[in-house]
Parts: C-alpha cells; structure tokens; sequence
C-alpha cells in the first residue's frame, strides 16, 4: 500500500537569512531546500565543496530563483568555527533561522577532532555550541530561532562526567548518546539564557526520528567501510512503509521547530508515530535526561571551558 503523504506548510521566509549545518546531503539539504523554496536566503557551511555544490545545483533545480551560498565549516575544529563566525560576522547581515543538523554517529573506533575531543562529542555539541556562540551579535539582531537538531538516541544515556572524552573506555552509541543529550541540554540552556538575558533568541529542539539517512551508512573516514546492518534494516523498513520515516519525512520536525510560528520551547518536536521513529511532526514531551536543568547549567559550562567561548551578556 503506498505510504500517506507527509508534510508541513512552511511560512513566507522572504526576506530572512538561515544558516543550516549539514546541508550538503539528505536530511539537511532537504532542509535548506525547503527553507530557500519558502523564500529565505539560506548559507549552508559545508566541509566538502564538491557536495556543497551538487547542493546548490539541488536547490536550484527544487526551487529555481532560490538564494543560498555555501560557506566552508569543519564542526570537528574550532579554528574552522571561529573562522566562519568572523566571516558572517563580517558580513554583518542579521540571522534569522540557524539549524543546527549536521553530526557524526558511531564510529567504530574512538577518533578525536582537531582540538583533541571525542569526534561525536566535539562535532555533535562542542562545535554547535562555539558555533551559536560566534554568531550570537547576528542572532540577537535577528531575533532568531536556533534549532538544535538531536537524536531518539537522547532518550536514555548520560553524560559520562569522569570521561567526557571517552579516553579509558570507548563506547561509539554511549558516546553518541552524551552527545545528543549535551546538545539537547544546551539547547534548552540557551532559551533560559535567552529569556533571562533579553537576547530575543528562541531555542527549539527537533529530532528526526529513524530513517535512511548517511549516519549508519559507510563512511571510510570515520573507519566504517560499509553499510552497517542497521541502515541496511532500516532501508528496508522505511521502503515498506513499516514504523520508521523517510529522509523526506526526517527533515519535517526540524523545519516545525525552525519555522512554525506556534512553535516555542522546553519541548521536542519529533514524529509522532509508535516509539517517535516515524510520522508526522508534532510536540512531544522532553526525554528524561534532558529535563535537569542543574545538568544543563553544568554542561554548558564545561562547554565554554573547553571551546574558550563565552556568551557575550551586553
């Protein structure tokens, strides 16, 4: 039986800028695509060049007319990070949407980014958060929505606080589930910081439940050259329609969180369908471990620590 169409309407987004990271393939190009179809000038910081420009060939071909420009960005490096925030800083136009959608899973080794972290952990938070951190005078000028994109993987986990970078003991899915929960944390640390502080950002959560994607694909730089079983199974699920989602259906939540006007913060918005593996998009209530908010507080400390950034509070 053919599956159900999905879908959400996004609003008029002419004249406001997005920065989506992630957006070279699957998930995240659907995204920006979306986003620049509705009107919005959309930057998609990429590492790859090449991916970023069979993107914007993508885009172009979805939504002819449509603005968007890519930017270099390695998450896996604050030097890349900081680099990007001068060069929009520089530019100096207001960001509207900023959707933070790119991430690495599991490598089947422990690897480290460039600063020396866990690669899930310094990516999937550390790099998103120094990230929102050197945009923020953009954000704040545009009193934007951050949407921070995290996993179901976040419903269960920790934060493994006596070794955050996993050094004595290397779990790939325990580390990608640190770094979910980091990111979700902040997430809603960073719209109590805003209230707080009077910075007019709003701070949503988004997950995309199980679907296709290139996360459990094969990916030789991170050591995995073949698919993994699990992508294989879920392929074959998300073909028959059977509980998981579509890499079209995956995009939907974030974009709710990103762009619908009723949407607002302290919930996850995911599919809503048996387990949030697939379905419509919809408000769900936060998973457990994102619901301390001594943890959040702690965690976003660690993070200015490590990242040497701070959140500028004039």
């Amino acid at each position: 039986m053919p599956r159900k169409p999905i879908d959400i309407t996004v609003p008029d987004l002419s004249g406001r800028r997005a920065v989506v990271t992630g957006a070279s393939d699957g998930m995240g190009l659907g995204i920006a695509t979306r986003l620049a179809a509705a009107g919005a000038e959309v930057v998609m910081p990429v590492r790859s060049t090449r991916k970023g420009e069979a993107a914007l060939a993508a885009i172009e071909k979805a939504a002819p007319g449509a603005k968007a420009s890519l930017r270099d960005l390695d998450l896996s490096s604050l030097d890349s990070v900081a680099a990007l925030g001068e060069t929009l800083r520089a530019e100096g136009d207001p960001i509207h949407i900023l959707v933070g959608n790119a991430g690495v899973m599991t490598p089947p080794d422990r690897q480290t980014t460039a600063d020396g972290f866990e690669l899930q952990f310094g990516t999937n938070h550390l790099g998103h958060f120094a990230l929102v951190a050197r945009l923020l005078p953009l954000l704040r000028a545009g009193r934007a929505r951050v949407t921070s994109q995290i996993s179901v993987a976040a419903r269960s986990g920790r934060i493994n606080w006596d070794d955050l970078n996993w050094e004595r003991s290397y779990d790939g899915m325990r580390a990608y589930r640190q770094s979910k929960i980091a990111f979700g944390l902040f997430g809603l640390e960073l719209e109590r910081r805003s209230r707080a502080q009077g910075w007019g950002i709003t701070s949503t959560l988004s997950h995309p439940g199980v679907a296709p994607t290139s996360l459990l694909a094969a990916r030789p730089e991170l050591g995995r050259g073949q698919d993994t079983v699990q992508v294989r199974l879920i392929r074959a699920l998300s073909a028959r329609g059977i509980l998981v989602g579509t890499v079209e259906t995956a995009k939907l939540p974030a974009l709710m969180a990103a762009t619908d006007p009723a949407a607002g913060p302290d919930v996850l918005y995911g599919p809503s369908g048996p387990g949030g593996l697939g379905g419509p998009p919809a408000a769900q209530r936060l998973y457990r471990p994102l619901r301390d908010e001594e943890e959040a507080r702690r965690v976003w400390a660690v993070s200015e620590r490590l990242t040497r950034t701070a959140f500028a509070t004039t």
